[in-house]
């Protein structure tokens, strides 16, 4: 679906995007709960994303490692296309 938004900075520009419909929906609900028009919503998003990147944080992956002793024996020379097919069996993959 295309969405044509106006951007006010110094002077009114006019550009369409495309965005998938049901991002489209759920955003004019989001604005319609909040009494917004889906132009201010997208104008706002636009200024936090701007706002965050204007920032200089660097992105922190947090540690997400688990206990245990690395990766079974049998796997230890294995392509990951076979690691891969052993984690889905019996999972439908």
């Amino acid at each position: 679906m295309h969405i044509a938004i106006l951007i006010g900075i110094v002077s009114n520009m006019k550009t369409t995007i495309d965005i998938a419909d049901s991002l489209l929906k759920e955003a004019r609900e989001i604005a319609a709960k909040k009494h917004l028009t889906l132009r201010s919503l997208v104008e706002q998003g636009l200024r936090n994303i701007i706002v965050e990147s204007d920032s200089g944080e660097k992105f922190i992956l947090r540690k997400a490692s688990f206990k245990g002793n690395g990766i079974r024996d049998e796997f230890r020379c294995e392509s990951w296309n076979k690691i891969r097919e052993a984690a889905y069996e019996d999972h439908g993959g």
